[in-house]
């Protein structure tokens, strides 16, 4: 018995080291806007001293973060994003986590007949992206980023909130107005993210930036296919992929097979597969397309799923 309480002891000694070696504090917390009352914030975590942060000569990018909940919930600084903020700022990269309106915040019910509360949910977190972003840029020199080096990066909520931001710049909606002349994300990170679009089919007038996309086939949060309504469309990861494919866009897409959307919280999972695309896809500018069916039976991750709740209930 006596062996087996040391044993313990260790193992638990071991653990708390283990947390804490990726406990991470912000570098620094800005104001980026002031919106509805909402004081809208951003932290910011350098480079780690010490780290690699440029290859070959060239810088990495700065990597923007906006964090799910389904527009009702979350918030920038949750801790569960701690070890891959760190194994980020370990590799030498810059990393913004920020603050978006929760525009869903108080709403119990959410389908097609609400799909106007979606829709201003949505726009809000995108312009809030978008002031976020331009907020970054505006102040470069001091963070040390280069504002055509600006990767985006989004969970569930968040990543159908960069996706949607990208889609509207590249077809010049008056929300991305606020962007600095001529500006275009270096690339984007998509973990369960989807496009919401009234204009029908998911086009891009302009070619979007690389794009990489991580999804659940069998997603019932956020849709993996489609849910349209007339022309209304909200066009989940396999439905944009298959724009990408047509146009040639530069893009890499991962579809887990009998995963739902535990995939959204699979940032420190993938992080092999990120950084292949940040390095060939953004960083050489390299169309290394790719679509990858994964078939993982790993147990899926303790990411807090009780705290979310299904927005989308019918797919086709």
């Amino acid at each position: 018995m006596k062996k087996t309480f040391i044993f313990l002891a260790i193992l638990a000694g071991m653990l708390v080291s283990e947390l804490r070696s990726h406990a991470i504090e912000p570098t620094g917390t800005y104001i980026f806007a002031e919106k509805d009352s909402s004081t809208l914030m951003l932290d910011y975590y350098d480079a780690a001293p010490g780290s690699k942060t440029t290859i070959d000569g060239k810088q990495k990018p700065a990597i923007i973060f906006v964090f799910g909940g389904g527009f009702f919930t979350g918030s920038r600084n949750d801790k569960s994003f701690d070890r891959w903020f760190t194994h980020l700022t370990n590799d030498g990269f810059k990393v913004f986590s920020i603050d978006y309106r929760l525009g869903l915040k108080g709403v119990t019910k959410m389908g097609v007949a609400q799909r106007d509360l979606l829709e201003k949910a949505v726009q809000m977190a995108v312009e809030d992206l978008f002031s976020a972003t331009a907020f970054i840029c505006e102040n470069a020199a001091e963070f040390g980023v280069d504002p055509a080096n600006i990767v985006t990066s989004g969970s569930s909520a968040g990543a159908i909130t960069i996706m949607q931001a990208e889609w509207e710049r590249a077809n010049s909606h008056p929300a991305a107005a606020v962007l600095p002349e001529g500006f275009k994300y270096a690339g984007v990170m998509s973990f369960s993210g989807a496009v919401y679009s009234k204009e029908g089919k998911v086009k891009y007038k302009q070619e979007p930036a690389p794009t990489f996309m991580f999804h659940g086939m069998d997603d019932r949060i956020v849709t993996y296919n489609q849910i349209w309504f007339f022309n209304i469309r909200f066009a989940g990861s396999n439905i944009v992929e298959k724009t990408f494919r047509k146009m040639n866009y530069n893009h890499r897409i991962y579809r887990y097979k009998g995963h739902g959307h535990e995939v959204s919280m699979y940032m420190e999972k993938a992080y092999d597969e990120e950084m292949a695309f940040i390095y060939t896809n953004v960083m050489k500018g390299k169309k290394a397309n790719v679509d990858a069916v994964i078939n993982d039976n790993e147990p899926a991750p303790s990411w807090g799923a009780g705290s979310q709740k299904k927005l989308y209930a019918s797919q086709k």
